[in-house]
C-alpha cells in the first residue's frame, strides 16, 4: 500500500527517489538471485484497496472489458459507474521459488521501505510518511551511494529472512 504523503515537498522528493530506488531494488535482487538457491520471476499484478469485495472486483473488471466494445454513450455511462467504484493500481511482484517453497514480495513495498522513514507494509496508511532525506544530496538530487547502500542492505535482509 503506498504511503500517505501529506505535503508537496514530500511528494516532489518521492518523485525524485522512487524510480532510482526501483532500479536499485531490482538490480540488488538480481545480484542476490545470482548467489541464492532461490529462483525468481517478476509479475504485474493489480492491487485493490483492502476493503474491496470479490464482487466489486468482478464488477469493475467486467465494466472495463465492456468499455472496449461500448458505444460512445455506453462508454460515458460505464465511466460514470467506474468513477464511484474502487479502482486497482498496478503492482509488481517478485515470486521466489525453491523446491516446493514459494514467497511473493511486493517490489513497490520494498521501494517504499527504501525511500520512506519507518514505512511498514504491515501498517498501511497508518500515518503520514516522511522521505528519508539522507537519500537526497545537498543540491536536491539522488545520493546514489547512500541509495545503493540502503537498498543493498534491505534486499539482503529480505533474502536472509527467507525460509530455510
Amino acid at each position: 500500500m503506498p504511503p500517505k504523503i501529506n505535503n508537496s515537498v514530500t511528494w516532489q522528493q518521492a518523485e525524485i527517489l522512487m524510480q532510482p530506488a526501483f532500479i536499485r531494488v531490482v538490480d540488488n535482487i538480481r545480484k542476490q538471485l545470482d548467489v541464492s538457491s532461490w529462483t525468481g520471476s517478476y509479475h504485474d499484478v493489480l492491487i485493490w484497496p483492502a476493503t474491496t469485495t470479490d464482487e466489486t472486483k468482478a464488477t469493475v473488471t467486467q465494466l472495463l472489458q465492456d468499455m472496449e466494445t461500448a458505444t460512445p454513450e455506453q462508454a460515458d455511462e460505464i465511466r460514470e459507474t467506474l468513477s464511484r467504484l474502487p479502482m486497482p493500481h498496478p503492482g509488481y511482484h517478485l515470486r521466489l521459488q525453491r523446491q516446493e517453497q514459494q514467497v511473493t514480495i511486493d517490489l513497490w513495498d520494498l521501494c517504499y521501505q527504501v525511500c520512506f522513514i519507518n514505512y511498514s507494509p504491515d501498517v498501511p496508511n497508518a500515518d503520514f510518511s516522511e522521505i528519508d532525506t539522507s537519500l537526497i544530496d545537498e543540491i536536491g538530487e539522488v545520493d546514489w551511494q547512500h541509495l545503493e547502500t540502503k537498498t543493498k542492505d534491505l534486499v539482503a535482509q529480505v533474502f536472509a529472512s527467507l525460509p530455510e
